[in-house]
C-alpha cells in the first residue's frame, strides 16, 4: 500500500481545499478514497469533522476543521445584511478559541512561551510544537483579528530557535529577550533567516492547500516564489552529476593525448612537424621520415626492428590503396558498360593504378 501514499496526499489535499470552499460532499469522497489508498490519522480527523460539524455552507464563508470549539462571531455587518453589502473580509468568521489563542500569543513575552516548550526544550519538541500551532494559526484556517501577525510570531520563533547559534545568543541576552513579531533597530541579531512561510512551505510540503497561490505578509496576500532554497540546492546538485561524466571524458581524453608518445617515425610523401629528416630502410629502400633524436634512440637491432615495421606498414598502406584503385575503376567500367558510354569506358581503361604498381615492384 505504500505505493499509494501520493495518490492518498493529493486526494487528502482536493479534500482541504474543498471543505475551505464549502464543499463538503466532495471532501467526504475524495477523503475516503484517501483512505481506501493509504489510511492516515489526517483523513480519519477530517472525517470525523464533516461527520461531527456538517460544515453547512455558507454564502462566501470558510469553514473552521480545526475542531475547536466555541460560538462563531463575524466581523462588521449583522447577518441581515445582503451578500451584495457585506465585503470579503467580514464574510470569514472565527470562534471564540481562535480568538483567544491569537490573544495569547500576543502576551507571550519570549520566543520560548510562543511555542510553549521549556527553555531547554529539544530540537524534537521544537518541530512537533511547531507543527501544531503553525496550522493552528495559518491564516487560511483562523480567520480572527490579529491570527496573521501571531502565524508569523510563531514562525520566526521557531527559525530562531531551531539555529543553534542564535538560540545560544538568545539564551544569553535574559531580561533583554523580545517578542518575535515585534521590530526593533536593536532585534537584528534575532532575526530569522527564513519568512514564517517559507518554513510553513518547508514543513507541510508546497503550502496550506488552500492557499497554493500566495501568502501572508503583513497581513497582505503576496504571490508565493516557485521555488526555494531546498529545490536550488537540489538543482545545482543534479545538474553537478549530469556534468560530471562529460568532465571525467574531457579529462581522460587530455591524459591519454599527454601519455600516448608520439611513433618514431612517419610514412608521410614530404617532411611534417617533428619529422624531418628523410631515411631509406636497408632492405626494400623504402622512404619514411624521423625527427632530430631519432639517430640517439634507435641504433643496432632497435634500428633493425624499428625499419621492419616500416617496411610492413608502408606494404599494408600500399594493399589498402591499391585495392581503392581497383575499385575505383571496375565502378567507371560498370557505369560505361551500363549506360554505354564509350568515353567514359575509354577513361577506365587508361586510368592508371600506381598503389598496384609500386607494390608489384616491392613484392616481385
Amino acid at each position: 500500500m505504500e505505493v499509494n501514499r501520493d495518490e492518498a496526499e493529493r486526494c487528502i489535499d482536493i479534500a482541504t481545499a474543498a471543505l475551505t470552499d464549502d464543499q463538503p460532499e466532495k471532501a467526504q469522497r475524495f477523503l475516503e478514497k484517501a483512505q481506501r489508498l493509504f489510511p492516515t490519522e489526517k483523513a480519519k480527523v477530517l472525517l470525523e469533522l464533516i461527520a461531527k460539524n456538517g460544515f453547512t455552507p455558507r454564502q462566501g464563508s470558510h469553514s473552521d476543521f480545526s475542531g475547536a470549539s466555541g460560538s462563531r462571531h463575524r466581523q462588521g455587518n449583522s447577518e441581515d445584511a445582503t451578500p451584495d453589502e457585506k465585503s470579503p473580509d467580514t464574510s470569514k468568521s472565527y470562534t471564540a478559541d481562535q480568538l483567544d489563542a491569537v490573544r495569547r500569543i500576543k502576551r507571550c513575552k519570549d520566543f520560548y512561551e510562543i511555542l510553549g516548550v521549556q527553555a531547554d526544550a529539544s530540537e524534537d519538541e521544537l518541530k512537533r510544537s511547531y507543527r501544531k500551532l503553525a496550522l493552528k494559526f495559518h491564516p487560511d484556517k483562523n480567520h480572527a483579528p490579529g491570527a496573521t501577525e501571531a502565524f508569523k510570531a510563531i514562525g520566526n520563533a521557531y527559525a530562531l530557535l531551531s539555529n543553534a547559534n542564535k538560540r545560544k545568543q538568545y539564551d544569553q541576552c535574559g531580561d533583554e529577550k523580545q517578542h518575535p513579531s515585534r521590530n526593533s533597530p536593536d532585534n537584528g541579531n534575532f532575526e530569522p533567516d527564513i519568512s514564517p512561510e517559507d518554513l510553513f512551505n518547508m514543513f507541510f510540503g508546497g503550502g496550506y492547500p488552500a492557499s497554493s497561490a500566495n501568502v501572508y505578509t503583513n497581513g497582505r496576500m503576496r504571490f508565493q516564489r516557485p521555488e526555494r532554497r531546498e529545490r536550488q540546492r537540489e538543482g545545482g546538485f543534479a545538474l553537478f552529476v549530469q556534468v560530471m561524466p562529460i568532465l571525467i571524458l574531457v579529462i581522460v581524453s587530455a591524459l591519454s593525448q599527454i601519455m600516448v608518445n608520439s611513433p618514431p617515425y612517419s610514412l608521410s610523401y614530404r617532411p611534417s612537424a617533428g619529422y624531418t629528416q628523410k631515411r631509406l630502410t636497408e632492405n626494400l629502400k623504402l622512404p619514411y621520415y624521423v625527427g632530430e633524436q631519432f639517430f640517439r634512440e634507435f641504433t643496432g637491432l632497435n634500428l633493425k626492428n624499428l625499419e621492419r615495421t616500416v617496411e610492413e606498414d608502408y606494404v599494408s598502406n600500399l594493399r589498402n590503396n591499391c585495392w581503392k584503385e581497383k575499385q575505383q575503376k571496375e565502378g567507371m567500367l560498370y557505369r560505361a558498360r551500363y549506360f554505354g558510354d564509350n568515353d567514359l569506358y575509354q577513361r577506365a581503361q587508361r586510368a592508371r593504378t600506381p598503389s598496384c604498381a609500386k607494390l608489384s615492384e616491392i613484392t616481385a
